[in-house]
């Protein structure tokens, strides 16, 4: 443990992560130690970006594959947004250990158009909570709101080469709406558990609308990339 404060790093992939037992749980501590947290989308990731991208990540986590890809790749540029408020300042605590500099992070609900802020519903493991509050409501300790942002303006803004997409479900809906058209490659972790076979098949149609393709060489289980010109 090399100690930048008392409470010491997770070591993951070469990155730190600070041990803030509240964001990371003993399952997820384990799965750090042993290169093994997000596993499939840092390979794809690692595989297909290049220096000089531009990355949007729609859906932050802990900051882990917003500091892979600004570490392990000499990108331009990553915007992250998460819209778990509880989340951000872990995110750039560890971009901060870890000497990311080209790498922001947003509190904000990308939507397909403008719109008011939104219930986001905090539980005791801050990693499960979400805009659902029926699901288990007895572990809710706290409600804050969340600001939407169009993300048609971000896509027109940053013209990201790459995408980075795990939003729990959300990507059925979201993702359909946008143009993708200036990307390269996308990943993007499917919950067909909750979205079916129609969301399944939007997320494919979406992307191969855009001119990208399904890229097997890159893709495992749920975790799916899409790649123009290979």
């Amino acid at each position: 443990m090399d100690g930048a404060g008392p409470q010491g790093f997770i070591h993951s992939r070469g990155m730190k992560f600070p041990k803030n037992p509240d964001i990371l749980r003993p399952r997820i501590r384990a799965l750090l130690r042993k290169d093994d947290y997000e596993r499939k989308e840092a390979e794809a990731i690692r595989r297909m970006a290049q220096d000089g991208d531009r990355v949007l990540e729609i859906g932050g986590g802990i900051g882990y594959m917003s500091t892979l890809v600004a570490t392990k790749k000499a990108v331009q540029e990553v915007q992250t947004f998460e819209a778990n408020p509880r989340l951000i300042d872990y995110i750039r605590q560890v971009h901060a250990a870890n000497g990311v500099t080209n790498a922001t992070v947003t509190n904000a609900l990308l939507a397909d158009g403008d719109g008011p802020p939104v219930d986001f519903h905090i539980r005791k493991n801050f990693l499960a909570s979400s805009m659902d509050r029926d699901s288990e409501p007895e572990t809710i300790i706290a409600t804050e709101q969340v600001p939407q942002k169009n993300i048609h303006e971000v896509l027109g803004t940053l013209r990201p080469e790459v995408l980075i997409c795990d939003i729990e479900g959300a990507e059925a809906h979201l993702l359909p709406a946008c143009d993708f058209s200036g990307l390269r490659v996308a990943v993007v972790e499917l919950h067909p558990q909750w979205i079916g076979q129609k969301g399944v098949q939007a997320v494919f149609d979406t992307f191969h609308r855009a001119g990208l393709t399904y890229y097997p060489k890159a893709s495992e289980a749920k975790v799916v990339t899409f790649r123009k010109g290979w």
